[in-house]
């Protein structure tokens, strides 16, 4: 296995040698602005842009079969328990889009010269987007220097969004943080930067710029993932006692004991308490955060995972859904069960909030939170719900009030060193972690073998 791995290193180096061309030969002088870095770029990589231009990085939304219904889904129409949706945001959102000025339905697809080269393929590390202008670069930006220094991306390309969205470092996700950017063994085997360091598209294999692996909210029919088995295989122990487990137990349920190592994520989210003078009772400004443009939230570190039985596909809301108020709407959920061959137990890190809806129409409202009237500002959730509920061309009754929400996300980063992976106790002990009743057996199957 050890010989794979450090083959598949010897081939991204190689890959990144070829494609690192000294580009300081061919790029002279400064650049008046980012248009025209791409441009430049357009003059040998015409095939490139036309092909990213047909991926979520530039599209944010494809077509997929969700509840037997054709619909185009994706991070600029589905609802999150987060920020809640792109659509009236886009100013800030478009901080994270491959792409320069997209700040509202008028920006043009198909003007390659919009198309943000460097966001993924600077490598001084001086690259950054200023979330107050819908995706162009920060002024103090080198762009001369960038665009002379390109290469294959690293990982510090990918976290600088994908580490950053929700509201701050790991905030999202669990499994993503700045903390990858340079990790030791301990909290990624992997990308640890003195040993495998592996860059992210060693697993994420991208093909015409198409880069494999999604989320459940934006990708719930499950297209392009990957897995383990791919480097792995099917019975990577020794031992045939673990081998039998891969049949109904993913990997990373074994070898991801504890998500958000080193970078607290967040846990919940409550909007309700926007505008409040006055922080609630229990806020200690560490685990319970308070703040007055963006309510409470709750942040912890080294958590262990919720385990759910997932067949790679999973169930989403979208927007315009019809809601129970008083029961908790998933947002987004694996989906599978004890009878599902398909199916294996996965971790998965469950987000919660509490989030606006009509009271008349029972549905999640689009709220505008950023910029203009943008609702961190006015603390006016009826302002903050007209203007989003505009953009999506919804209507609104002027009444809303707040609903409890919940959110999976898929851990299947920070994969510990084998000394660290879950021994047989940790699961099948008599504090073992997964409860298996919910996971639809009568008790431990492991202790009804040993009866027999």
């Amino acid at each position: 296995m050890k010989k794979i791995l450090l083959a598949i290193s010897a081939i991204m180096l190689l890959s990144v040698t070829a494609y690192a061309a000294d580009h300081s030969k061919f790029l002279k002088g400064d650049f008046k602005d980012a248009t025209e870095v791409t441009k430049a770029c357009l003059k040998c990589h015409k095939d490139e842009a036309v092909d990213f231009m047909k991926t979520p990085h530039w599209t944010w939304e494809r077509e997929q079969v969700v509840d037997g219904k054709k619909v185009k889904l994706g991070k600029i129409n589905a609802i999150n328990n987060f920020c809640t949706t792109t659509s009236s945001n886009r100013v800030h959102c478009s901080e994270c889009h491959a792409g320069y000025g997209w700040k509202d339905e008028n920006f043009d697809f198909a003007d390659k010269t919009r198309v943000d080269c460097l966001i993924c393929h600077d490598t001084t590390g001086t690259y950054h987007k200023d979330g107050d202008n819908s995706g162009w670069p920060k002024e103090e930006v080198n762009l001369g220097e960038a665009a002379r220094s390109v290469g294959l991306p690293v990982r510090q390309n990918c976290t600088s969004c994908h580490a950053l969205g929700g509201g701050g470092n790991n905030a999202k996700h669990g499994d993503i943080g700045l903390v990858l950017d340079y990790p030791d063994r301990s909290i990624d085997i992997h990308m640890d930067s003195d040993g495998n360091d592996f860059q992210c598209q060693t697993c994420h294999e991208t093909q015409k710029h198409n880069i494999t692996g999604a989320n459940m909210a934006t990708s719930p029919d499950g297209f392009n993932a990957i897995g383990c088995d791919k480097c792995h295989g099917e019975e990577p122990h020794k031992e045939s006692r673990l081998n039998a487990h891969t049949a109904r137990v993913a990997c990373q349920t074994c070898h991801i004991p504890y998500y958000a190592k080193e970078d607290a994520t967040q846990m919940d989210w409550d909007w309700s308490t926007v505008g409040l003078d006055k922080a609630p009772a229990g806020v200690d400004g560490k685990v319970v955060r308070y703040k007055k443009s963006v309510g409470t939230q709750i942040w912890k570190t080294d958590q262990v995972p919720s385990y759910a039985w997932f067949n790679g596909k999973a169930g989403v809301s979208l927007v315009g859904d019809k809601i129970d108020p008083n029961v908790v709407t998933k947002l987004a959920y694996p989906l599978g069960d004890i009878n599902d061959k398909s199916a294996k137990i996965h971790p998965f890190k469950i987000h919660t909030g509490k989030q606006a809806y009509d009271t008349k129409y029972n549905y999640f409202v689009a709220t505008h939170v950023y910029g203009e009237d943008g609702l961190w500002s006015t603390f006016d959730w009826d302002k903050s719900i007209k203007i989003g509920m505009k953009v999506k061309d919804m209507p609104y009754s002027g009444k809303y009030g707040f609903a409890p929400t919940e959110m999976y996300w898929r851990i299947d980063h920070m994969v510990a060193p084998a000394d660290q992976a879950l021994g047989c106790l940790d699961c099948h002990g008599d504090n073992g972690r997964l409860d298996w009743t919910a996971l639809g057996y009568p008790g431990d199957p492991m202790r009804g073998m040993a009866a027999k």
